[in-house]
């Protein structure tokens, strides 16, 4: 049972974002419910004080993917599974259907959300990393304004993001990037399926005639949140694509990762496997 004053049905975002003007943390969206039912039935502090969820799940404007001036619109209650069959992100957004893919069950992929999962911003998160590396903006709308944010701007801390009581993630955007860009997406996980992530990580590589023009990557789970690293992609660029070079961006990024974690217990077994992890999907990209 879910432990509420009343679930409301609007039929619009506008209706949406009435509902929510006046939100004193009290009222909360819910689409797929794949985090908040759990959350409900455990008892966890972040939904105790919920009176009324405000279900999206059957808003149209919210359930589109489409191309329009070279960048790729989701909206934020598309699901997992819609995500997987859908031609344009196949074919332009492969790391993201590939992690998509990875994400619980058939069951759990059906119902459950791109926005969800990354509003909710738990580390194990497994859309995070694609989308960082695809360099995604996020379109986040209240009764009075509209505003577009960087979605590694938007992430905060684990189960903790910039989005206001008031307000609404309407889509996502990624930019088409350039053909040349090619990559690849990695989860580990303590089983083969129905898994929570223990580390995922993002590549995005664009080579010429053996030259890194461009490294980008993220990882997911391993951190906090997840994370872009930048530092680490500057430090390859330029550099030879060899096997010396793609160590040496392991052991910077496995570097970086624990000044951005900290030492942990884990630390000793994570930051090695993430290291090889890295190593692999850039021998694997780079053929």
């Amino acid at each position: 049972m879910i432990p509420v004053k009343e679930i409301l049905l609007p039929k619009s975002v506008d209706e949406i974002c009435r509902l929510l003007q006046n939100n004193n943390g009290t009222s909360k969206i819910i689409a797929g419910g794949t985090d908040i039912v759990p959350g409900f039935h455990i008892e966890s502090p972040r939904f105790t004080n919920i009176e009324r969820l405000i279900d999206i799940n059957n808003i149209e404007e919210l359930k589109f993917i489409s191309i329009n001036n070279d960048v790729i619109s989701i909206g934020s209650a598309v699901t997992f599974s819609e995500i997987i069959s859908n031609q344009i992100l196949n074919e332009k957004l492969p790391l993201l259907v590939k992690a998509s893919k990875t994400i619980g069950s058939a069951q759990i992929r059906n119902r459950a959300t791109l926005g969800g999962n990354f509003i909710n911003n738990a580390p194990c998160a497994d859309s995070v990393a694609p989308l960082l590396v695809y360099d995604a903006e996020i379109k986040i709308k209240s009764f009075t304004s509209e505003k577009i944010m960087k979605l590694q701007d938007f992430l905060v801390k684990p189960y903790g993001t910039r989005l206001k009581h008031n307000e609404i993630v309407t889509q996502v955007m990624i930019p088409i990037s350039s053909g040349k860009l090619k990559g690849d997406f990695y989860k580990l996980g303590r089983r083969r399926a129905v898994s929570i992530s223990r580390i995922s990580l993002a590549v995005l590589l664009d080579l010429s005639d053996g030259i890194i023009n461009e490294l980008r990557i993220a990882s997911g789970a391993v951190t906090p949140i997840g994370t872009r690293f930048y530092d680490v992609e500057q430090f390859a660029k330029g550099k030879v694509m060899n096997d010396e070079s793609m160590k040496e961006i392991a052991i910077k990024l496995g570097e970086r990762i624990l000044d951005v974690s900290g030492v942990r217990w884990s630390s000793e077994y994570k930051i090695p496997v993430v290291q090889q992890m890295c190593y692999q999907l850039l021998k694997k990209v780079k053929c």
